[in-house]
């Protein structure tokens, strides 16, 4: 720990000497010189040396053990540089301080970025062997779905007949797995069907269905909410509902089979931006609307399984054939309420609050849409981490998981602060689901308390959710004593934690 630390320090020294020194290289090649720019830039510089080296601690730029790879040096170095740059240029516009040079302004923080990636490079060569040991590859979905349901065909074999009539409308391979997945009990009132319409659904009887497969992949389907609503009713009380989906992981897997790598890597950000963004955005989603009769777009695997929580089934069996993810899913209820769940950047979850009210807390968004549907799904599927959070959470985007390392969707909170809800220090605001899963006792004497902003976890840094409950214990216990001067400790802690022993959501 000792030695961490000491790299810490010497590696944030060093990224404020780069800093340094591109500033003043900056200033010399100005006709006017460094005796004009130094005087009249240091205060910008002096902002930008700070943002630069809090958002480096926050994101894992600076001493994390984060950068080990050519692709990961990249990664940190530019986007926390960036993020850093871009604050300070909001800030000189909004204090309307336009008397900077921008070629002092931008010209330091891109040479300080290039000196940074250059010397990374440098240290990377010489410590790869070292560091390629805890250089992991992330899950992939297949290797999530292969170790979440091992045993896929849970002991069922395929019916040849049904298996023969599915083929009449899918690929055999995709026959022979939405067949393993229907039991002999499941199948004795199923219908099949082919279809994207929600007409074709509605003319079924309702509640006369023990299950219901749907060939049509659901990136076809037109209104995905009330197409499900409408094979809900139409099944029996624990009625099977089996589809498939073409998740975006396995549409970009598809793409770069049949596409050179140059060529893939032009056309991927084009196909994030026709089929991702723009059925998104408010402004853009109606041209998707008409382009594409209402079809959906790409769906990621979190969302297509939270659509199919939200109208009122479980998920039982995944499996994937071919590129397309196979799923079963049981209802157990009426379709809930989609809460207006949209694609905005920002959120309103609900929390258990004080005195037991749920109230919404405010988020920039990091997940995938719909994912609040399935949190009890991926807990029972793999568990809790050493800080409380899901285990191969499959739901969290990658520019949410970018947010998460330096607490920008943690912003929005603030709201919280100024409408009473909560205070700067105090016990994690939970879901209801992860609200139930601490003691009676605990779940008893916290709703006495608001919860905050910066939660005892960040002080104490607990490991499994026994530790998180005695840490909030703990610090119930001081609060009770000397409430100011609790809350006050436990800030400067939780902040000293987070800047250097890089305690943060992942």
């Amino acid at each position: 720990m000792h030695n961490r630390r000491r790299f810490r320090v010497y590696s944030t020294a060093a990224d404020i000497l780069i800093l340094t020194l591109s500033f003043i290289l900056m200033t010399w090649l100005k006709p006017a010189g460094m005796k004009e720019y130094i005087p009249s830039h240091t205060p910008f510089f002096i902002v930008l040396a700070l943002l630069w080296v809090v958002v480096s601690l926050l994101n894992g730029k600076i001493g994390s053990g984060r950068i080990v790879s050519l692709r990961t040096l990249f990664y940190y170095v530019i986007t926390s540089n960036l993020v850093a740059t871009s604050i300070a240029a909001l800030l000189m516009y909004a204090f309307r301080d336009e008397g900077y040079s921008r070629t002092v302004v931008f010209g330091t923080a891109l040479t300080a970025t290039l000196i940074e990636l250059i010397g990374g490079a440098i240290w990377i060569s010489f410590n790869k062997a070292a560091l390629q040991a805890i250089d992991l590859p992330p899950m992939t979905e297949r290797d999530m779905v292969a170790r979440s349901h091992p045993d896929s065909s849970n002991g069922m074999t395929a019916d040849p007949a049904l298996t023969g009539k599915l083929m009449q409308g899918c690929p055999p391979e995709r026959a022979e797995a939405l067949s393993s997945m229907v039991s002999k009990a499941e199948g004795s009132a199923l219908s099949v069907v082919s279809t994207t319409d929600l007409f074709n659904i509605q003319n079924l009887a309702p509640g006369d269905y023990t299950c219901i497969i749907n060939l049509k992949p659901m990136n076809s389907l037109r209104g995905i909410d009330a197409f499900f609503d409408a094979v809900n009713v139409r099944l029996t009380g624990d009625g099977i509902f089996i589809c498939c989906v073409e998740t975006k992981e396995q549409r970009a897997r598809r793409l770069r089979s049949y596409l050179t790598a140059p060529v893939y890597y032009l056309v991927l950000p084009l196909d994030f931006l026709i089929r991702r963004v723009i059925p998104r955005l408010r402004i853009t989603r109606g041209l998707w609307q008409f382009f594409t009769d209402g079809a959906n777009p790409p769906l990621s695997r979190a969302e297509a399984l939270g659509r199919l929580c939200r109208a009122g089934f479980s998920i039982k069996q995944e499996k994937f054939a071919g590129n397309m993810l196979c799923i079963k899913a049981q209802r157990r209820s009426a379709p809930l309420s989609a809460n207006g769940n949209g694609y905005g950047m920002i959120i309103a979850l609900p929390r258990v609050g004080k005195n037991g009210k749920v109230f919404n807390v405010f988020k920039l968004r990091t997940m995938h849409p719909y994912s609040e549907f399935i949190q009890d799904y991926v807990y029972d599927l793999h568990d809790l981490e050493e800080g409380g959070k899901m285990k191969h959470d499959f739901r969290v985007t990658t520019w949410g998981r970018f947010c998460r390392r330096i607490w920008l969707d943690e912003l929005p909170m603030t709201v919280n602060l100024f409408m009473g809800d909560m205070k700067i220090v105090g016990v994690r605001p939970l879901s209801s689901h992860y609200f139930n899963l601490y003691s009676e006792e605990l779940r008893l004497r916290r709703i006495n308390y608001k919860p905050g902003l910066l939660p005892p976890y960040y002080a104490d840094m607990p490991v499994g959710l026994e530790a998180i409950q005695m840490s909030e214990k703990r610090y119930l216990d001081a609060y009770d004593q000397k409430p100011t001067a609790t809350d006050i400790r436990y800030f400067f802690k939780g902040i000293l934690n987070i800047i250097f022993r890089n305690a943060r959501s992942n």
